[in-house]
């Protein structure tokens, strides 16, 4: 999603120490198909972390797809969560990790109120562009969530490069029919453990909702858009996930996106291998893969994320969603108030906006938003709209569809900001405010709560004691949560991002008769 862009927002690597997070109460034991898990107790809550959901991606595993993790004798203990993927830290991350990391880092964790029985599932795909972050951040802890009444199961996935390759040799390998995202393989196989294992943990696998934040929100849409994920949910939340942009052919170039084939073969280049086999590329090691990607160096020339392989990805998400060529679930999205545009390189996005759009998009911008363009056309562009319009796609298709703007600001960062920020929502979803937490900020967090995991219950948000909050319709009703309190608003911003829609679609229609 706009991974260029978003390059610009960090621009420092935080060394943390290697300390493993744990779950700490009374000892607990769950048996499932490949063995029994030990996990603890403690509030009410049973936690289970680090649970081996497929075999270690390792090895001659490498870029294959998940196989299936082995059964283990006796008891295995399931209190210390599992390594992260190799990735390149940050300073200012909103769900930080001091995990170790490992190319063996393929587990998920879950929580579940004690005595569950038949309970939804929730299954939380964590941010960070594709190329960072992990299910063991304290920030999204599915405990508190948990207690509402819901299974919440968070996991790793394979990040950068070993999530999203392509080289020819790998192709030929696999009979010219190769798989190119091992990131969204892995989370099929998640969905596919937990259909497996829900009810194992007292969660109901025929009642399972997906929900993720930024590059997981993302995600829920190409989980969405695959035929190979269709069976495995049943309801889906998007969280400042929503956008139009263009992702990588496998073979073919486009406007400004190299193909994924050709970044393959230039990362091997740059790691010494002009011509290599498939083994050369499995022989490199985790660090020479990883190569120092990060949000502040994409290698747009060596790495393009998400790719249409054709197998777990058709086509642009974008693309299947206007086709109706996706479930016809339940459906919630939305973003925040000020996503990115009172960052420092809001700006910056503003120049590369420009870069991506030619003059008559620009002049359907300019007419609505005035000249010089402003930064809150950062938000709508790349979020804002996108959010709508995904809704109305899904509405068109029959399928009930929210729509939602969390702009709620922590009582303690009022003063220097006046909209909520990219990933601040998270820790009043999850419920992990900090022990500083205002009473507006705890009203907003339990109105979230509420909200999403009455969703995850019935198919719907709504619930006694909170205001009503009306599907889409048409004059896209969204729910607008601010200072604690949740209103409803019709036709925000109506003007601004219908020019936003009109100029995204003439950049989608122009790359289409680029050669």
């Amino acid at each position: 999603m706009m991974r260029a862009a978003l390059a610009l927002m960090l621009t420092a690597l935080v060394s943390q120490p290697a300390l493993a997070r744990s779950i700490d109460g009374e000892p607990v034991v769950v048996t499932l198909p490949a063995g029994a898990l030990e996990g603890r107790a403690k509030d009410g809550v049973e936690g289970f972390a680090g649970i081996p959901y497929v075999a270690a991606p390792v090895g001659e595993q490498r870029w294959r797809p998940p196989a299936p993790a082995a059964a283990w004798p006796g008891v295995r203990p399931a209190t210390a969560f599992g390594a992260d993927c190799p990735q390149v830290r940050f300073d200012g991350d909103a769900t930080p990790s001091t995990q170790p990391m490992s190319e063996d880092c393929l587990f998920l964790n879950v929580w579940r109120p004690a005595k569950a029985r038949k309970l939804p599932v929730m299954v939380y795909i964590h941010g960070g562009a594709f190329v960072a972050g992990s299910a063991a951040s304290p920030t999204i802890d599915g405990a508190n969530l948990a207690r509402r009444g819901v299974v919440v199961v968070n996991f790793n996935y394979r990040l950068g490069r070993f999530g999203f390759f392509a080289h020819p040799a790998l192709s030929a390998k696999a009979g010219g029919k190769p798989d190119a995202n091992f990131a969204f393989l892995d989370m099929i196989a998640a969905l596919q453990w937990v259909r497996a294992n829900a009810d194992a943990f007292g969660g109901d696998p025929g009642n399972v909702t997906i929900f993720g934040e930024s590059a997981g929100g993302a995600a829920v849409d190409f989980l969405m858009a695959s035929p190979l994920a269709h069976g495995l949910f049943h309801k889906a939340i998007v969280m400042s996930g929503a956008n139009r942009e263009p992702y990588a052919q496998l073979s073919t170039d486009r406007p400004a996106r190299i193909s994924a084939e050709k970044a393959s073969i230039a990362f091997a280049a740059k790691a010494g291998l002009a011509n290599p086999d498939a083994a050369a590329l499995r022989a490199l090691s985790a660090d020479a893969v990883q190569g120092q990607l990060a949000f502040w160096d994409l290698q747009a020339d060596r790495f393009t994320g998400p790719v249409i392989d054709g197998k777990s990805v058709l086509a642009d998400p974008v693309e299947r969603f206007v086709a109706g060529a996706v479930p016809k679930i339940p459906f919630l999205i939305g973003t925040t108030g000020a996503e990115l545009s009172e960052e420092t390189f809001a700006p910056v996005m503003i120049d590369y906006l420009k870069s991506q759009n030619d003059a008559a998009a620009l002049a359907e911008l300019t007419k609505v938003y005035g000249d010089p363009l402003p930064a809150k056309l950062v938000d709508h562009y790349y979020f804002t709209e996108a959010a709508r319009g995904f809704a109305r796609m899904m509405q068109a298709h029959g399928a009930p569809a929210w729509l939602y703007v969390f702009d709620h600001v922590a009582e303690s960062d009022r003063a220097k900001r006046k909209g909520a920020a990219h990933t601040s929502e998270l820790a009043y979803l999850f419920g992990n405010l900090p022990a500083a937490a205002g009473a507006s900020d705890r009203a907003a967090s339990k109105l979230m709560g509420d909200y999403w995991t009455n969703f995850a219950k019935h198919g719907h948000p709504n619930g006694r004691g909170l205001p009503d909050w009306p599907q889409l319709g048409r004059f896209d009703n969204l729910l607008l949560f601010r200072e604690g309190s949740a209103t409803i608003e019709q036709k925000r911003d109506a003007g601004r991002l219908d020019a936003v829609e009109r100029a995204a679609t003439m950049r989608r229609a122009k790359e289409k008769t680029t050669p």
